[in-house]
């Protein structure tokens, strides 16, 4: 099987146009949604794309809306499913920042998988990158790609923003793709950027800095699998001792 190019577009707000490809594409955006006017903008473009066969995955940081479709959603073609962050991020690190989502979002319930004529794909939001578990049912479910939008903060991103992804990857023996806001030191919240791929090895073969760029990268399937036969910890689990399983 040919590797399959990846393409990840770091921005801080939505406004360039995409084109119908073959290729398995995905685009971020952190832009308010306050304003009305830039609501019917995202719609127009969401529906746009919707149009080119295009996926658009998008989701909102802060605050319920009205508008699943773009509160946080995954859209596939002419199709939609509301796609809720499962942990949200409620911290205190003293002295550098607190943050409480759950003070204005409601968590998902669900897992979010999605098949591709590549391959199968898991989704996560954020803060889900840190529990190992859910990425663990993933694997279990055939997925080979997870995909993790996100905003990791100064404090944070620095720290965890690639350990998380390069441990997520080599547990599972699955390529994950994070993809983040482009930093900007203007914004109430700013993002660490550094949107980036890593393999079932554990490498990072594609990461952008913290401005905006598009990065571009194959997602081999064939390594994959060469990977998953050298060091078959799939296989070698003892369901015996332990065990993690999805409950609904």
């Amino acid at each position: 099987m040919e590797p399959n190019t990846l393409k990840s577009m770091q921005r801080r707000s939505l406004g360039n146009r995409h084109r119908s490809s073959q290729k398995l594409q995905r685009s971020a955006a952190y832009i308010s949604l306050e304003d009305p006017f830039r609501k019917r903008m995202v719609e127009s473009c969401i529906i746009h794309a919707l149009s080119l066969g295009l996926m658009v995955l998008c989701w909102q940081s802060i605050g319920r809306s009205r508008y699943p479709a773009i509160l946080q959603g995954l859209f596939l073609r002419r199709r939609y499913k509301a796609i809720l962050q499962v942990h949200l991020f409620d911290i205190n690190i003293p002295g550098k920042i607190q943050f409480k989502e759950s003070e204005t979002l409601s968590p998902g319930n669900s897992f979010s998988m999605f098949d591709t004529s590549y391959c199968k794909v898991g989704l996560g939001i954020c803060y889900d990158i840190r529990f190992a578990e859910m990425a663990q049912i993933y694997g279990q479910k055939g997925c080979q790609l997870l995909i993790y939008p996100g905003a990791f903060n100064l404090t944070t991103g620095p720290a965890h923003w690639e350990l998380l992804q390069r441990g997520r990857a080599v547990d599972n023996q699955v390529y994950v793709a994070t993809v983040s806001p482009a930093r900007d030191e203007k914004a109430s919240y700013v993002a660490w950027g550094h949107s980036t791929v890593v393999n079932p090895w554990g490498e990072v073969i594609a990461k952008a800095g913290a401005e905006e760029t598009v990065i571009y990268t194959d997602i081999d399937l064939k390594k994959l699998a060469e990977i998953r036969q050298q060091l078959p910890i799939l296989s070698q689990k003892r369901g015996d001792l332990y065990a993690v399983e999805m409950k609904k």
